[in-house]
């Protein structure tokens, strides 16, 4: 039977399925590296110290810490659906700011069950950093309602159902080249 096996298509298919299951093995060490990351992130929600709002990036290495930023001119404000820190749902007045040192920095002000935007000319915002990164600003702003705090367990850690979907992925590509020599082999007797 080993005869029989065409050594081009066998040698690509066990390199194609060696592949998905280094990848699936790969999604399980990125999982375990997620859980440390939203570790440290529930972690620095219990810091009081404030850290400077990032500057370029996506900040992540401050996510859910408090910071201050200063809005020198609010360059268009916007509803966006959020929730209230009380549960409700409804829209987070988000604010795209203009920062005195050249950048710009997206500040949510807080909540609202409607769609009227705030009449905030800028100034100091005092919050937590959210991924965006965004400044969920810590008190309400305009008289909004306060918004909910980001929170890192809603970060997913999906990598498990990604290392899953790599071994089904390898396994399927196996069982269906299986399949496809034997039909061969039995055609070939």
């Amino acid at each position: 039977m080993l005869r029989q096996l065409p050594l081009l298509p066998t040698l690509i298919v066990l390199a194609a399925a060696a592949t998905m299951v280094t990848l699936g093995i790969w999604q399980i060490g990125r999982s375990q590296e997620k859980s440390l990351l939203i570790e440290r992130y529930a972690e620095a929600t219990a810091s009081e110290d404030t850290v400077p709002f990032p500057s370029e990036g996506d900040g992540e290495e401050v996510w859910f810490r408090r910071s201050v930023t200063n809005c020198e001119t609010v360059m268009a404000i916007q509803p966006v659906a959020g929730t209230a820190a009380s549960g409700a749902k409804g829209w987070a007045m988000r604010a795209q700011c203009a920062r005195g040192d050249g950048t710009q920095a997206l500040v949510d002000l807080g909540f609202s069950r409607g769609l009227a935007l705030p009449e905030w000319e800028g100034g100091e915002v005092t919050g937590v950093i959210a991924p965006g990164p965004r400044l969920i600003a810590d008190p309400a702003l305009e008289g909004l309602e306060p918004l909910a705090k980001p929170d890192p367990k809603d970060l997913p850690n999906n990598h498990i159902a990604y290392a899953g979907q790599w071994f089904f992925f390898a396994l399927t590509a196996l069982v269906i080249y299986g399949f496809a020599v034997r039909s061969r082999v039995s055609k070939g007797s």
